[in-house]
């Protein structure tokens, strides 16, 4: 085991709810002190200061994704989430404050993990071991992973869960919560009670390796018989509720390819749209996580690695309904159908105003329009995106109150949003419309 890694960024996971509860309490103190010191500062200059802009300064900024990355777990997957979720709800200063935190997280000091291990392995287990690369090869916000080899020749990779993470989850949802409620930040009329709930559960599943374990079987049966893609074969006897062990698979990660030649970069985005779209008509199963950490590219056999099953979620007769009809009334300009739909799936509700009933149906045809008017979508254009954000914009200013989306379609969306925006950083082409129209009318 080797136990000199550059532990630059080697700190230990608090694990008690009391020390978790403490960290965010500092952050708090800490960020209230800075706005004061500001806040005197502005009214010895004769200024009105403001409460928004006293928050929102980088040092503050900085404090917050700093301690959410060395606190990990909940805290930390909830930024995660928020960051690529949120944006367009969000204001942008919040959402730069979790953006930090995508590939942000600290790792366990050696000490720390071989507590982990031992509680986990068998005793000697290192006897077993040809090699144990104590500096992980990732981390993230609920476990980081080590590669590995075993004496009988299997090279693993091995995901360890940070320690007190997964009883942390009540806690640090809640004082997460408490902290964002406090800041003002949050859009008026925008109720956070049930996604923090939605959170709680999605991050229990996501501490439970054995379940994890369990969906990436699933999915490398699905896809075994798919040459683009590359999915690891779970090591049980190396596995437990808190360690996940795996084949350790070669790749770079997949926004590296940006600068690959244009053919393989719209290759790619191909794939992961045309695969997104499978898991909800074919599979009904999505592992609904589209960090860009989660995909990699294989350079000898051209393939696209796929990590990271623990946000894994089946999906509902009615929401994959929906979506199907949604598209197809899309598809061909069907206004009324797609207005009908937005009101079943839920971007539509009962208090919205007419003119914004409108506005929202026209911001949907305006998606539709763009993927049949043209072959392909060019990515590395972003005109759509930028009308999109105007308009939405707009909307906000109106008054528009988004009703509260279930949670099936909040995961979709996440999907969608994510594999579009790693499509935008390839700059990738892709003939999106074919692509859904292989599998809406087959």
């Amino acid at each position: 085991m080797n136990d000199t890694p550059d532990n630059s960024r080697a700190t230990a996971v608090p694990a008690s709810r009391l020390a978790r509860l403490g960290r965010l309490g500092s952050m708090t103190a800490g960020v209230a002190g800075n706005m004061a010191v500001n806040g005197a500062a502005q009214l010895g200059r004769g200024q009105r200061p403001s409460m928004r802009n006293l928050l929102l300064t980088p040092r503050n900024i900085g404090r917050v994704a700093d301690e959410l990355a060395k606190m990990r777990g909940a805290a930390m997957k909830i930024g995660q989430l928020m960051s690529m979720d949120t944006g367009d709800v969000l204001p942008p200063e919040l959402s730069q404050i979790m953006a930090r935190l995508r590939n942000d997280a600290h790792f366990m000091p050696p000490a720390q993990l071989k507590q982990v291990l031992n509680a986990n392995w068998p005793e000697n287990w290192l006897r077993s071991f040809q090699k144990f690369d104590v500096r992980p090869i990732a981390a993230a916000s609920i476990g980081q992973v080590h590669r590995a080899k075993l004496k009988d020749g299997r090279d693993l990779a091995i995901k360890v869960q940070y320690p007190g993470v997964a009883r942390s989850i009540d806690s640090d949802v809640a004082n997460v919560g408490v902290l964002m409620r406090m800041s003002g930040l949050l859009p008026k009329g925008f109720e956070i009670k049930s996604y923090l709930a939605e959170a709680r559960q999605q991050l229990h599943e996501e501490t439970d390796y054995t379940r994890e374990g369990q969906q990436l079987s699933n999915f490398r049966e699905l896809l075994r018989d798919d040459p683009r893609f590359l999915v690891p074969q779970q090591h049980n006897d190396w596995s437990t509720p808190d360690i996940l062990a795996m084949d350790y698979i070669n790749g770079v990660p997949i926004e590296d390819m940006s600068s690959a030649p244009q053919e393989i970069r719209d290759k790619i985005a191909h794939d992961l749209i045309e695969l997104t779209l499978k898991e909800l008509f074919t599979f009904n199963l999505m592992q609904t996580d589209p960090n860009f950490a989660n995909y990699r590219y294989n350079h000898a056999t051209k393939q696209i690695v796929l990590l990271d099953f623990g946000a894994t979620r089946a999906l509902s007769p009615t929401i994959v309904s929906q979506y199907q009809r949604m598209m197809k009334a899309g598809l061909t300009d069907d206004v009324d159908t797609l207005e009908r739909i937005a009101n079943e799936i839920g971007f539509l509700g009962p208090q919205t105003q007419p003119n914004h009933r409108n506005q929202v149906v026209t911001l949907i045809r305006l998606v539709f329009s763009a993927l049949r008017d043209s072959p392909s979508i060019d990515f590395a254009k972003n005109e759509l995106s930028q009308e999109l954000q105007l308009k939405g914009i707009a909307l906000a200013r109106d008054g528009f109150v988004p009703p509260q989306l279930p949670i099936d379609t909040i995961f979709l969306q996440r999907k969608f949003g994510g594999v579009f925006l790693l499509a935008t950083k390839l700059e990738a082409k892709v003939a999106i419309a074919k692509i859904m129209k292989a599998h809406l009318f087959a």
